[in-house]
């Protein structure tokens, strides 16, 4: 890959990511405060993640995959996303927000598998080159959380005049300029003929169910739905939470989170060899069940080391868990199921698990709602707690020690 090839996919990937972070982060606090959204409608905003998830395999198996070159449509969809999140920055109420945010995630999503198959485009090796094209996106979204505080757009005069609402004007620019951008990228053509015979169970990666007549990816597998549950509350409460207990600049000190996650990716492959697939998942739940019970006795003052710690935990519970749940799916996979299981996982996951993750986390919060912008959130963080130690358990008991072969299936 020449060296203009592969800064032009890494600036595509510091944009992508860059457009998602000026938003999601935020978006729980921003409704609350800028729309008067309640912690039921909130995690209805959320949940429109899994609903592009789910929808995602349909425009990428059926569009990019067959018709159009996947740097076009890349680019078509983010100069669509440009004029909704301008039409989300001129909301005035959740009703008029929450079609539009609807219709910009189903769009969205799809450009997370888009911005991949381009890069791996023109890749010989993506196992060695994927990962210094990639981490311009962390970079893009801990870029995009920093300059939301050093703006202030999240301290409390921000909230007060409104200034959080800066941050989908910010992301309509940003998106219009991949929009324009992505035009320039590297030819993407259609993987597959137009003519061939479309399958559904394909498309939303059921081919691959046969592997859950493995009993360890059956745990495995189930044990990823059910810890989807505990991670929506951090992508949905973490910055309501943290603004409403007084934390400045809260946007810009979750990006620890992220940048955790490029020290952790980095360690991941030597703690995997070292220890094995069931070690590395465990201490992934375990770190996920620790930063919530951090989250429950932080606070603002003399304990606000024990949020930062939590934020930064966030590196092992992703990595950890995610990324090497990646790899042992590719390991039972083969080459036969390999592309409809990633897709299988990422739907039970972002699709299904979090769907039922960001409902849950609306109805306790609105539950543990003490008055108008004042909610128990030591109850409410040590709910997902228990939630996480109980699939841990769970995991303990049922997964059976094992070594991957990578490209085969284990026996």
């Amino acid at each position: 890959m020449s060296l203009f090839v592969r800064m032009r996919l890494s600036f595509m990937m510091f944009l992508e990511f860059f457009v998602w972070g000026s938003w999601y982060v935020t978006m729980g606090t921003f409704l609350g405060a800028n729309l008067g959204a309640k912690d039921q409608e909130i995690s209805l905003a959320f949940s429109t993640q899994s609903f592009g998830a789910i929808i995602a395999p349909f425009i990428v198996g059926l569009i990019a995959d067959r018709y159009f070159h996947a740097q076009r449509i890349l680019g078509v969809i983010h100069l669509l996303g440009a004029v909704l999140m301008y039409l989300l920055y001129s909301s005035e109420d959740f009703s008029g927000f929450f079609p539009v945010l609807l219709a910009y995630m189903i769009l969205f999503m799809p450009t997370l598998a888009l911005v991949n198959s381009i890069s791996f485009n023109q890749m010989k090796d993506p196992a060695k080159e994927f990962s210094t094209i990639r981490v311009w996106g962390t970079i893009g979204w801990i870029a995009a959380g920093i300059l939301i505080s050093a703006l202030a757009w999240d301290s409390a005069d921000g909230l007060e005049s409104g200034l959080l609402g800066n941050t989908w004007l910010m992301a309509s620019i940003v998106s219009l300029v991949l929009g324009i951008f992505s035009f320039t990228l590297p030819a993407t053509p259609p993987r597959a003929s137009s003519s061939e015979k479309i399958k559904l169970s394909e498309l939303l990666g059921f081919d691959a169910l046969a592997l859950l007549k493995n009993r360890n990816y059956a745990i495995f597998f189930l044990s990823s739905v059910l810890i989807c549950i505990p991670l929506a509350f951090y992508y949905q409460n973490a910055s309501p939470f943290l603004t409403e207990i007084g934390v400045e600049n809260s946007t810009g000190k979750m990006t620890i989170g992220q940048i955790s996650e490029v020290l952790f990716m980095l360690a991941l492959p030597i703690f995997f060899s070292r220890f094995g697939i069931k070690k590395t998942l465990i201490v992934a739940m375990l770190a996920w069940a620790i930063r919530y019970v951090f989250f429950a006795y932080g606070n603002a003052d003399e304990n606000v080391w024990m949020l930062l710690v939590g934020i930064a935990l966030h590196g092992v519970c992703y990595d950890f868990f995610f990324v090497s749940g990646q790899i042992y799916t590719d390991a039972h996979a083969g080459h036969k199921y390999k592309s409809s299981a990633q897709g299988l996982i990422t739907l039970a996951t972002y699709g299904v698990g979090m769907l039922i993750g960001f409902w849950a986390a609306g109805q306790i919060s609105d539950y543990y709602l003490i008055s108008p912008g004042l909610h128990d959130w030591q109850s409410i963080w040590l709910i997902p707690s228990g939630i996480s130690v109980l699939v841990l358990l769970f995991f303990i008991l049922f997964f059976k020690k094992e070594k991957i072969y990578p490209q085969n299936n284990p026996s």
